[in-house]
This record gives C-alpha cells, sequence and structure tokens, in this order.
C-alpha cells in the first residue's frame, strides 16, 4: 500500500457506501482515464470480467472466432468461450514475447480468403512488455477487426506510438511520442488482481474512447438492468460491477503507480547486471518502441549453457524459501482445449499432448486452433519469473541472485 488507501477507504464508510457502485468508483474510473489517456473506463470485479464485457459488447456468437495470444493467462481466452466462440491461439516472437504480427496478418489473409474473418483480435501485454499494437492495429484495420488489448499486465507500461525518426528524438519528445499501453485499440482491458502492480486486492478496468461501448458494458455489469423504477430486463446480464470500498483503494494505488513502475524497472536493473554475463541467462527482451512496467523480471535458462534446466533452478530457489514460477503455458498446451492447426507453420507435436490429460481429466474440453506454437513453447520450457515485488529490499535481491549462481553446475566447454 502507497499510504492514501486508507484515507480513500474512510471517504467511503463515511459516505456510507459500501456496496457496488458510489463516489469512489466515479472518481476511479475517471482518474484512471485521466491516466492512461483513454476517455472512459468502467470499474469491474476482475480484469476476466472486462474481457468479458468487451467480447459481449461485439456481440459474439457460436460460429465466431476470436483470435489471442497463446502465451497468455486463461483469463485472456476464456470469455470468448463465454460466449460460445472458438479462440485461435497466435504464437509470439523473440523480440517482444507477444503476438507475432507476420502470423497474425498471414492467418487473416487466409480467413479472408475462405470467407470467414474472426470478430476479434485480443493480443496480450505480456508481463508489462506492451505488444505492437500499433501494427496490430493497423493489420486488422484493413480487415475491418476490431482489437482488445489484454493489458492486464501492463498498467503503467508505455510504447511508441509514432515512430518516425531515431529513438533519441522520440525521447526527446517523451510525452508526445509514448503513450499508455492498450491506448489506440477499440478497447483494453486492466487487472488489479492481488499480484498486479496495482491493486485492489481484486478488481479490473475496461477502458476505451468509444463511449457507447463503455456504457453498454457499464449497462451489463449492472444485470442489464433497464431505466425503470422496478427490476425490468431485456437481456442478460452480469453482477461485474467494483465496490466502493476497493475502488477507494484503486485510487490510493494510482498515486504511487508511477513509483511502482520506477522501482519494478530498478528491480530488473538490479538482476541483469548482477547475472550479466553468466552463461545460459537470458533476460526477457524490451524493443525500442516499448517501455515496460517490468512487472516481472522474466529470464531464460539454457540448460547446455547454464548446467541445469529452468525446473531444476526453480526447485534449487524453492529450498531456499523464494518463489518462482515457470512463464505462462501456452495455451494451446492446455489440457482443457482440443487444439486443431490453424494454418502455416505447422505447430511442434507438443500441441496434443493434452490429449491424454483430458482423458485422465474427464473433463470437458473446447475447440481452439493454434497459428504457429514452437516460440511459445521455447519460452515455456526455458523461462522462469523471479521474484519482483517492490517491497523487496536489496538483501533479498541478493539472496536471489546468490541462490540462482550456487545452483549453477559449470559446463565443460569442448
Amino acid at each position: 500500500m502507497g499510504g492514501e488507501e486508507f484515507r480513500f477507504v474512510g471517504e467511503a464508510f463515511d459516505s456510507n457506501y459500501i456496496a457496488p457502485l458510489g463516489p469512489q468508483v466515479d472518481a476511479f474510473e475517471r482518474e484512471f482515464s485521466e491516466y492512461i489517456g483513454l476517455k472512459h473506463s468502467a470499474a469491474l470485479s476482475s480484469g476476466t470480467a472486462a474481457m468479458h464485457m468487451a467480447l459481449r459488447c461485439l456481440d459474439l456468437g457460436p460460429d465466431d472466432e476470436v483470435f489471442a495470444s497463446t502465451l497468455t493467462f486463461i483469463g485472456s481466452v476464456t470469455p470468448a468461450l463465454f460466449e460460445g466462440a472458438t479462440p485461435v491461439l497466435i504464437d509470439c516472437d523473440r523480440e517482444s514475447w507477444n503476438m507475432d504480427t507476420g502470423l497474425l496478418e498471414e492467418e487473416l489473409e487466409r480467413c479472408e480468403r475462405h470467407g470467414k474473418l474472426p470478430r476479434a483480435v485480443v493480443p496480450t501485454d505480456l508481463y508489462g512488455q506492451c505488444c505492437d499494437l500499433p501494427r496490430i492495429v493497423a493489420i486488422c484495420d484493413r480487415y475491418g477487426v476490431p482489437v482488445i488489448c489484454d493489458s492486464a499486465e501492463a498498467i503503467g507500461g508505455r510504447f511508441l506510438s509514432n515512430r518516425n525518426g531515431s529513438h533519441a528524438k522520440a525521447q526527446r519528445r517523451e510525452r508526445e511520442n509514448w503513450i499508455h499501453a492498450g491506448k489506440s485499440a477499440r478497447a483494453a482491458v486492466f487487472s488489479f488482481n492481488g499480484n498486479k502492480i496495482l491493486t485492489t486486492s481484486g478488481g479490473g478496468m475496461l477502458a476505451s474512447d468509444d463511449g457507447e461501448l463503455i456504457a453498454r458494458a457499464r449497462k451489463l455489469s449492472q444485470q442489464a438492468r433497464e431505466d425503470f423504477p422496478h427490476y425490468e430486463h431485456r437481456e442478460l446480464g452480469y453482477n461485474y460491477r467494483m465496490s466502493n470500498v476497493l475502488a477507494a483503494i484503486g485510487r490510493g494505488q494510482l498515486r504511487v503507480l508511477d513509483q511502482r513502475v520506477k522501482r519494478k524497472r530498478e528491480i530488473f536493473e538490479v538482476y541483469r547486471k548482477a547475472l550479466a554475463g553468466v552463461p545460459g541467462i537470458q533476460f526477457m527482451p524490451e524493443p525500442e518502441w516499448s517501455r515496460s512496467n517490468r512487472w516481472l523480471t522474466v529470464v531464460l535458462i539454457t540448460p547446455d549453457e547454464f548446467g541445469v534446466d529452468r525446473e531444476a533452478l526453480r526447485l534449487a530457489l524453492e529450498a531456499e524459501n523464494i518463489e518462482a514460477r515457470p512463464v505462462w503455458k501456452p495455451m494451446h498446451l492446455q489440457p482443457v482445449f482440443e487444439v486443431s492447426n490453424g494454418g502455416p507453420p505447422v505447430p511442434s507435436s507438443r500441441a496434443t499432448e493434452g490429449v491424454e490429460a483430458r482423458r485422465m481429466l474427464n473433463g470437458k474440453s473446447y475447440k481452439a486452433r493454434v497459428v504457429g506454437g514452437r516460440v511459445a513453447e521455447d519460452l515455456f520450457d526455458r523461462g522462469l519469473c523471479l521474484p519482483s515485488g517492490t517491497g523487496m529490499s536489496e538483501g533479498d535481491l541478493d539472496r536471489v541472485v546468490g541462490t540462482i549462481l550456487k545452483s549453477r553446475v559449470r559446463v565443460r566447454q569442448p
């Protein structure tokens, strides 16, 4: 907590607004919109709820497809399934670890030839790293396909909007050229879960320059109640609104967000400098057009060079009571999905590894298509998220680095 949260929570209690809606919600929506640069926002119960509302406002149906990043958290994909649509899971690139724009373009061209374009494209800003949103939007605009950006992890992250001229010139015109994650998409989704850089313990936000979309999402999130003195419903809605108390926490958190991003980036630099030159360790890259919030510091472990694999390193950290986790398991490898190939390039055989798991779970599976997949699979096999909390001390960071170095087995060079 940053310090001011309790003051705003006190205001919520003093006003006697405890249930969803209230002046803190109104203020949080307004202040959040001002911070990210999108005109309208709706505070909701989670990032997943925000994604659901965005897709529901596009009136998806059972015959529709939604393109999404395969290297992501499942909440980015399941809302399409809530509406009966089929996910098409697009591989990532190595430059940003986000949606591969080349594969996206190829698949949209293929879909147009077959006369069936997706109803939406949902790229993820992975671990606070902005996707190449200007290019994704430009590609999708050619086909009239809206982009809903999953910026759940990227609050405080920014990307370069105007890439003409040198990077140095752009930095000198920082206010003009660097814009917040999600801006320029039809709508952007944000999460305030307990582990996020801005937390309300649980919650999310749907933001857009489209006021009609946000108004409809707000109505649907309040059980789609019509404007009558009694409860009148002409369509199905949901109980997705944020409480006034949680919004109060969010207002306090928003005031220290820039400090949080600064500290997250400092933590990344501590790790980077301490582990620079260690064979077999690479850090998640940051393209020159992206300024990540570094929500998590993520490394790749190459066993032949480092001496042990990612899982052995994770267990070595765990033995010292240090929590680290693999990167997101790609959606096309999740047992809940029954995946088919969606077009070139052909994915590896690992895309079918969920078949046996589904048999063991004896649960329902959902149809999905995958385009590519090898890059995401490699990042999952070798990627590890290191402790990155802004409350970590220098001693904490030293302990993590020391454990990583101790776990390494020196590899003899031939």
